[in-house]
């Protein structure tokens, strides 16, 4: 009997220390880093596939040779974008992870877990200063969703004409890259309607597969806008926690001084009688 009664009670331990566990986990900052995750990966894994389609169309069906080393051109270009995709999928990385344990110690949770915490100087500045560098991110995300929406724009109107041309026969249609910059205005790289690489790159699976990576690029980068809207609300929600908390905090110790300086009062009086009387 007696075992059965041990063995409840460290049951009953365990499931209360679970229960504060899973309370002390910040759910909100949880939910924003699953979304940043998900949509940077979308983002860095579909860019970097349609980025690595767009040159095999470009050699391909438009005939575009790549230039010397030190020439800026397309594929270049498109080099550099490459590596600040993986810049971009380390950094937020990181940056996720920092927010999460920003959110577990501003968390009101980890008060009940570790009992009074005192909130420094130091800690109300690194929650403005994560409020601020989470607010240029923001913004950055806005200027890279705006970014991405062009080679989506740019593949659905190739995928128009492609559609467009295959429905009306004898139509004149073509496509020059020069209209988007992508070629120099001095090289015709021009593909029209009735040509076999027209036909084939219509058909061919690099066009319809790269077009829909940079959808879902567009779709994460839009995430990652959505994720940093919601850390924006998390950590101004916990900024809110942290200052109404250094006041509870000021409050307590001018309590608790009062306090001090009455009892040191009532004794030093209480003395004093004593010594009257005896």
């Amino acid at each position: 009997m007696e075992e059965d009664m041990d063995e409840g009670q460290t049951q009953k331990g365990c499931l209360e220390c679970c229960i504060k566990c899973l309370g002390g986990i910040p759910y909100p900052s949880l939910i924003a880093t699953i979304l940043l995750y998900a949509g940077v990966a979308l983002f860095c894994g579909c860019g970097h596939e349609a980025l690595s389609g767009t040159v095999s169309i470009l050699q391909n069906y438009f005939e575009v040779v790549r230039g010397p080393m030190d020439t800026l051109d397309v594929f270049t270009m498109i080099d550099i974008i490459k590596y600040v995709i993986y810049g971009i999928a380390s950094a937020f990385f990181v940056y996720g992870i920092l927010l999460m344990v920003e959110g577990f110690f501003t968390s009101g949770a980890i008060k009940d877990l570790y009992g009074d915490f005192k909130i420094t100087t130091c800690g109300r500045c690194v929650s403005a200063w994560f409020i601020m560098l989470t607010y240029i991110f923001m913004l950055a995300w806005l200027g890279v969703t705006a970014f991405t929406a062009l080679p989506v724009f740019i593949y659905f109107n190739i995928w128009n004409i492609c559609q467009n041309a295959t429905m009306l026969n004898g139509a004149t249609l073509c496509l020059d890259p020069r209209q988007y910059g992508i070629v120099p205005m001095a090289e015709a790289k021009t593909l029209c309607a009735g040509s076999d690489k027209f036909y084939r790159m219509c058909e061919s699976n690099e066009l319809d597969m790269t077009f829909h990576l940079f959808i879902c690029a567009l779709a994460g980068a839009g995430a990652a806008v959505i994720a940093m809207i919601h850390y924006l609300m998390v950590l101004s929600a916990n900024w809110a926690y942290v200052k109404d908390a250094c006041r509870m905090q000021k409050y307590e110790d001018i309590k608790s001084k009062e306090e001090q300086e009455l009892h040191d009062i009532h004794s030093t009086r209480s003395k004093e009688r004593l010594n009257a009387y005896t």
